[in-house]
């Protein structure tokens, strides 16, 4: 793809300080532009070195000016560079069609413009809207729906009576709707709790890899819609999740947990069961939640507290050696011995 640097402007909001006719081919980091690339500066320190570069224009903010280089000014660098990508690097397209070795149960209704890739099954009464991609090795349980423009990464595994919105993104190896884990001792013996629920996926979410969503042992496990979620997160029966959610990797949430809107759990974060999370709260990594947090709140520490809180404790701790010193110190003075 060939654009000018006033086209780029356009596509990105932005406007040009320098040449509007220079052309961009390409997009790199300022360590391995060269000439026809575009590349991003959002801290002064990053600018220098992309002046310094072969690369032709740099995305940066409102008031970036250079000698050197031309300048896409924008209002949010990070933003912009992330369009800017995807139009380098559009997303691949998939035919229409279902591949030979697909299986698709005769209930099951599939859109003309829907892509069924190899070694598919799609089961009874199932839905698959528009534009919809099963990559490949994908299995879509009975009386599930995938909204358009859905797509499944090779390998992910839907359970039966899933709801999944638009625009939604399941990357390979996640398991959406298997059993929560449910039992009840029974004469010594573990009996199993029959999870009948199901998962239900609002619109524009992104799943990473290997992540599994259990479905609910009653009702429905509930993401709500832009919501990410990272590689190798265990979220658990009934958990429902807000809107616009930010979860990273390695978290686990236990059953019946609720999360407002805009909440982010940083990695490994692990959040006990039945517990409510409320609007806009930032869970740190590591962190062990085992109580409710009121909207806003920013957590720390195992078990998590307000990270005001935590963060004095942490740095109480440091006084502590010099401070066991002289309580030592004082002791001898009194003669107090080891055994007092």
């Amino acid at each position: 793809m060939t654009l000018t640097t006033a086209e780029m402007a356009q596509l990105l909001a932005g406007d040009v300080h320098g040449d509007t006719t220079a052309t961009l081919t390409g997009f790199a980091t300022a360590a391995e532009a060269k000439p026809g690339d575009l590349t991003f500066a959002e801290k002064e320190e990053f600018f220098i070195a992309a002046e310094n570069s072969a690369a032709t224009a740099i995305i940066a903010g409102k008031d970036a000016v250079s000698t050197k280089k031309v300048v896409i000014r924008v209002a949010n660098p990070r933003v912009a560079f992330a369009k800017a990508l995807a139009i380098f690097f559009p997303e691949p397209k998939f035919a229409a069609g279902i591949h030979p070795s697909a299986v698709i149960a005769p209930s099951a209704h599939v859109d003309a413009t829907a892509h069924v890739g190899p070694h598919c099954v799609v089961g009874e009464r199932a839905t698959l809207g528009a534009n919809v991609v099963l990559q490949s090795g994908n299995a879509v349980g009975a009386d599930s729906t995938l909204g358009e423009e859905t797509n499944l990464f090779p390998n992910v595994t839907v359970y039966p009576r899933t709801q999944i919105g638009k625009r939604v993104r399941i990357h390979a190896g996640a398991a959406i709707g298997p059993d929560g884990f449910g039992y009840v001792l029974d004469g010594g013996f573990h009996r199993k709790v029959p999870q009948i629920g199901n998962v239900v996926i609002g619109d524009d979410v992104e799943i990473g890899a290997n992540v599994t969503i259990d479905r609910g042992a009653l009702g429905s496990t509930v993401i709500g819609k832009g919501t990410k979620i990272d590689n190798l997160v265990q979220i658990g029966h009934n958990v429902q999740i807000g809107e616009h959610c930010i979860v990273i990797s390695q978290v686990g949430i236990a059953g019946s947990t609720k999360l407002g809107h805009y909440v982010i759990l940083a990695g490994q974060a692990g959040l006990g069961g039945h517990l409510t999370i409320g609007n806009q709260v930032t869970v740190g990594a590591q962190s062990g939640v085992m109580s409710n947090i009121p909207d806003g709140g920013k957590w720390l520490g195992a078990p998590a507290q307000p990270d005001k809180d935590f963060k004095r404790q942490v740095i109480a701790l440091r006084y502590l050696p010099d401070l066991l010193k002289k309580v030592a110190t004082w002791e001898k003075k009194l003669g107090m011995g080891a055994e007092e």
